[in-house]
């Protein structure tokens, strides 16, 4: 048998099924793994009292008959889910301590499914950020080279899951913070259609944009953790009513005219000019269009396409989301909870400098953005000029379906860059978002599976993006690719 932490979702649910090890076996061998790749900085908080009862648990649950493919398998949240047994932070000094009295309905889904959680992962300060250096708890480190970001905001979830700390995490995507992650480290992430997952106990930064979803191994332990987390949730406003969706089938569900050898005939991926610019760094574009070529193998077919308002979407986002963040992080001013100031004058001064000490920089330059988008006299101007723009993106991606089925192309320009080298450019991250953001506007669903290598041997991710509540073909694809190749399996040395 394997090493339990080279594992995957599946494999140890089947594994836990065939009764070939214990969830407190398991869960006792990823707590000493945890324990002893500190220097990652992937996780904030974890408790192996907690983790070691709920494995009983679900050991006592298989003795007395039950079966699931979850039951038992650790996995550990983004500290951006509120959780009862552990403290929420959302990677700021803000909240600093904060116990929830509820669960997030993702947490309280898995949590029901018999996963057992191994803690909460560094995440950048309210999911603002692109490389996880943002956060107030210090910068999470690459396990495929430490002196390189493992994206963000969900970098914290990807580092864990890359390092073999644990098998999957779940993450929240607003304009990449999932793919972008899971591209930079060498696993698997997928963003559901918005309204896919519940956003309640998720802490909001932007909306109309913010989403969970799982980063794992493999598309099909993807399948296996998106089915649990999903479905309809009356106390989210936004959350989509549709019937349960069983993923994990759906990746072997035959395609018509499909064989063994072509498992993706008659699949038309599109392939978008303008997500292959003259800029693209060599190798990433090298990587991919290597990825492409093996799903051309598989029976797809390559469709050229065009989204033509991609450039677009940068400032589109760096206007909406900012605006939503300046209103939802509102509520944090030290009054019912959260960090407040120890001196001030009276409640004015409370508000301002618990503010000024408990947001960092990140997020402050964001609520000034915001505030100056929705201020009088700017409203029309921008904010409003934003939201036209992002529904000719939606529109171009509908033309785009008309002739393809999928859209592929690269998660991100380049391949994960070096601690610290953006920090007094933050504009050069957001511009690493270009390929991931149009999704996000338009709330499609987009994933990343690992593609190749690319400069310093460095992960390099393929991007695909699927039509509303189409997350199976995607899963479908992304299954099929990963059958017919191994860079999925590929681990950072010493993990």
């Amino acid at each position: 048998m394997k090493a339990l932490h080279d594992m995957g979702v599946a494999e140890l649910g089947r594994a836990l099924d065939e009764k070939r090890v214990s969830s407190v076996e398991v869960t006792t061998h990823l707590l000493a793994r945890v324990a002893a790749h500190e220097q990652l900085g992937a996780l904030l908080a974890s408790d192996a009292g907690l983790a070691l009862g709920q494995a009983r648990a679900a050991d006592a649950r298989r003795a007395a008959g039950e079966s699931g493919a979850l039951l038992g398998v650790p996995l550990a949240h983004k500290d951006i889910f509120v959780t009862v047994d552990l403290p929420t932070t959302a990677g700021s000094k803000m909240l600093a301590g904060y116990r929830s009295p509820f669960d997030a309905t993702v947490v309280a889904r898995l949590g029901a499914a018999g996963t057992v959680t191994l803690g909460k992962l560094n995440c950048d300060e309210f999911a603002m950020g692109s490389g996880n250096e943002n956060s107030a708890f210090g910068a999470v480190k690459n396990p495929w080279d430490t002196r390189r970001v493992p994206g963000g905001s969900s970098g914290g979830s990807a580092a864990a899951v890359a390092a073999r700390l644990m098998p999957a995490a779940t993450g929240t995507d607003t304009g990449g913070s999932i793919r972008q992650p899971a591209s930079f480290t060498g696993i698997t992430g997928i963003k559901p259609t918005y309204g896919v997952c519940s956003r309640f106990g998720l802490i909001a930064f932007a909306s109309s944009l913010d989403q969970a979803g799982p980063l794992a191994r493999s598309a099909e332990d993807c399948a296996l953790l998106l089915g649990a987390m999903s479905g309809f949730d009356e106390r989210d406003s936004t959350s989509a009513q549709r019937p349960p969706q069983d993923f994990h089938a759906a990746l072997r569900r035959p395609r018509t005219g499909a064989t063994d050898a072509q498992p993706l005939k008659g699949l038309r991926i599109g392939l978008p000019a303008e997500f292959f610019p003259a800029a693209l760094a060599a190798d990433v574009d090298g990587a991919v269009r290597a990825a492409l070529r093996e799903f051309e193998r598989l029976g797809a077919a390559l469709v050229d396409v065009s989204l033509p308002r991609t450039e677009l979407s940068i400032p589109v986002y760096y206007i909406i989301a900012p605006a939503e963040a300046s209103s939802n992080l509102s509520r944090f001013d030290g009054v019912r909870y959260g960090h407040r100031a120890a001196k001030y004058a009276d409640l004015e001064d409370m508000y301002s400098r618990s503010r000024t000490e408990g947001f960092g920089s990140e997020v402050k330059r964001r609520i000034m953005i915001g505030a100056y988008v929705l201020s009088h006299g700017y409203y029309d101007a921008y904010y409003l000029q934003a939201q036209k723009l992002r529904r000719m993106i939606a529109d171009d991606f509908q033309a785009c379906f008309q002739q393809c089925d999928v859209i592929a192309g690269p998660v991100a320009p380049t391949v994960a860059w070096k601690l610290g080298e953006n920090r007094d450019d933050p504009v050069a991250s957001y511009l690493a978002d270009i390929f991931t953001l149009p999704a996000s506007l338009a709330g499609l669903p987009g994933m990343s599976l690992p593609a190749g290598f690319g400069e310093g041997d460095m992960p390099v991710g393929l991007q695909l993006i699927g039509n509303y509540f189409d997350e199976a073909t995607l899963l479908q694809a992304a299954h099929a690719f990963q059958q017919a190749t191994d860079w999925h399996t590929r681990k950072p040395a010493g993990a």
